[in-house]
C-alpha cells in the first residue's frame, strides 16, 4: 500500500480531551513538554509549580499528572507541534458554533423532520386563547339579553335591547322596519361567532390528540375561567418529592475546591472562574475544575438537587474523599456521576464504565443514596421524579457529593437547591 504524501489530508478524529490541560481543564495554550511526556499550558504550569512549592520529594517542578519530579528544574519551550493541533481544533470549533454562515448547510433530508414539541405547543396555546376570547364574545351577548330582557318588553322590543338602543322617530319614517333590521343583525352577529367557535374547535380536535372533545371540556370549566388566558391561572400544584423527607443541603469544601473554580458565600453555588484563583495549595485540592461537599455521608437515606440551567458541561455525582486529585469524576474505582457534554454527549460513569444516555438534558438533577442498599439513582426533577441511571455503589467509606465543570466555560455555574418537604408549584 502506497503511503500518503505530505500534501494529502487525512481525517483524524480528535476530542477536547486529547488537546487538553488537566491543570485548566481548556485547550493548550503555549503547550510544553516536560521529559516524562506529559503536556500542559506554560502559564497554568509555572503558577502550579509557585503555589505548590513542596511538590514531590521536595521538588516543586514534578508532573502534575504522573508526579515524577527530574532532579533539576527542566527547561519550558513550547512544543510547535502540540499548538499547531491544538490552534487548528479551536478554529474548527469556532467554525462549527458560528453556524451556517461558515459551514456550508447539510443536504437536506430526504423526509421533512417532524414539527419540534415547542412549535406544537405554541400553537394550541393560540387556539385555547382563540377560543377563550370567541367564548367572551358570546358571553357578552348573552349577558346582554339577560340585561335587557327584564327592561323591555317581549317580541320585536326584546330584540333592540341587543343594541342597548331604541329608534328615533326620524329613524322610523327613513326605516321601514328598523326593529326587523335590528334582530336581524343580533341574530347573525350570534351565528358568526357559533360559526367561529365551531371552526376552533375542529382545528383543536385536528392539532391536540385527546379523547374527549374540546367542546365538552369548556363546558365544564366555570363561568368565572372563561375570561382567563392560560398564564394568567393560579398555579398548578405538581407532586411534591418521594425523597424530600431525606433531602439535604451539602456545601462545598473550600479545600478540594480546584483554582479554577469559585464558590459563593452560601458555598451552594460553584462558578468557572475567569482566572485562576490564587488558593493555598494542598494535596487535597483538585487539579482539574472539581470539587467535593464538605459532607460525608456514611449510612442512612440521602437527597440533594443540582441546578444545571446554567451550566452547559457539567458531571454531578459521588466519590471517597481518596478520590485522586488528577483524576477524573468517573474514572476512579471510588466515584460515579452523570455527565452531560452537549446533545447526543450524555452518559453515566461507574466503576470507569461508560455507559451512554440517550435522553434529554435534565434542568435539575436529583441524586438518591441509599447507603444500606449501596444504591445510587439519578433523577431528572421538574413535576415528580424521572430516572435517569441507577447504579451500585460501595459503602465501604464514607462518599461525598461531587461536581465537575467545563474549565472552557467562564461564568458557568451549578447550584446546590434546598429542597423542601412539601408540594412543588408551577404557573400553568
Amino acid at each position: 500500500m502506497a503511503t500518503p504524501g505530505l500534501g494529502t489530508s487525512v481525517p483524524v478524529w480528535l476530542s477536547e480531551e486529547d488537546l487538553g490541560c488537566i491543570i485548566c481543564q481548556g485547550l493548550l495554550e503555549w503547550p510544553t513538554t516536560l521529559p516524562c511526556g506529559h503536556s500542559f499550558c506554560l502559564r497554568c504550569l509555572k503558577g502550579l509549580w509557585i503555589t505548590q512549592r513542596a511538590g514531590v520529594n521536595g521538588r516543586p517542578w514534578a508532573c502534575p499528572t504522573c508526579r515524577e519530579g527530574p532532579e533539576t528544574k527542566p527547561t519550558l519551550r513550547k512544543n510547535p507541534l502540540l499548538q499547531d493541533l491544538a490552534d487548528k481544533y479551536r478554529q474548527a470549533a469556532h467554525e462549527l458554533e458560528a453556524g451556517p454562515e461558515t459551514v456550508p448547510a447539510p443536504a437536506p433530508p430526504r423526509r421533512p423532520a417532524p414539527p419540534p414539541p415547542v412549535a406544537v405547543q405554541k400553537s394550541t396555546t393560540e387556539f385555547i386563547r382563540e377560543l377563550t376570547e370567541v367564548f367572551q364574545q358570546f358571553v357578552d351577548v348573552v349577558k346582554g339579553l339577560q340585561t335587557q330582557r327584564p327592561r323591555l318588553g317581549s317580541g320585536l322590543d326584546n330584540e333592540l335591547g341587543v343594541l342597548g338602543t331604541a329608534p328615533s322617530s326620524e329613524e322610523e319614517h327613513s326605516l321601514s322596519s328598523p326593529k326587523l333590521v335590528t334582530s336581524s343583525a343580533s341574530e347573525t352577529k350570534i351565528r358568526e361567532i357559533l360559526h367561529n367557535l365551531k371552526e376552533i374547535q375542529e382545528k383543536l380536535q385536528g392539532s391536540v390528540p385527546r379523547t374527549d372533545a374540546p367542546g365538552e371540556q369548556v363546558q365544564e370549566m366555570p363561568s368565572s375561567s372563561l375570561c382567563l388566558l392560560p398564564d394568567q391561572r393560579s398555579p398548578v400544584p405538581r407532586k411534591a418529592s418521594q425523597f424530600a423527607l431525606y433531602a439535604i443541603s451539602p456545601t462545598f469544601d473550600l479545600g478540594s475546591l480546584s483554582c479554577s473554580l469559585e464558590v459563593s458565600n452560601s458555598c451552594r453555588t460553584v462558578t468557572v472562574s475567569r482566572c485562576l484563583q490564587p488558593y493555598r495549595w494542598s494535596p487535597e485540592r483538585f487539579l482539574i475544575s472539581q470539587v467535593l461537599c464538605s459532607e460525608a455521608l456514611s449510612s442512612g437515606q440521602k437527597y440533594w438537587e443540582v441546578d444545571t440551567r446554567n451550566c452547559n458541561h457539567w458531571a454531578v455525582g459521588v466519590a471517597s474523599w481518596g478520590m485522586k486529585r488528577d483524576q477524573m469524576l468517573g474514572r476512579t474505582m471510588d466515584s460515579w456521576c452523570i455527565e452531560w457534554k452537549g446533545p447526543g454527549q450524555f452518559s453515566a460513569w461507574a466503576m470507569v464504565k461508560k455507559t451512554d444516555l440517550h435522553l434529554d438534558r435534565p434542568e435539575v438533577v436529583g441524586v438518591w443514596l441509599d447507603l444500606e442498599l449501596g444504591k445510587l439513582a439519578f433523577y431528572s426533577v421538574s413535576d415528580e421524579e424521572r430516572l435517569l441511571y441507577e447504579c451500585e455503589v460501595s459503602a465501604s467509606c464514607p462518599l461525598h457529593p461531587a461536581f465537575w465543570l467545563y474549565g472552557l466555560s467562564p461564568g458557568n455555574y451549578l447550584e446546590i437547591k434546598q429542597v423542601h418537604p412539601g408540594v412543588r408549584t408551577v404557573d400553568s
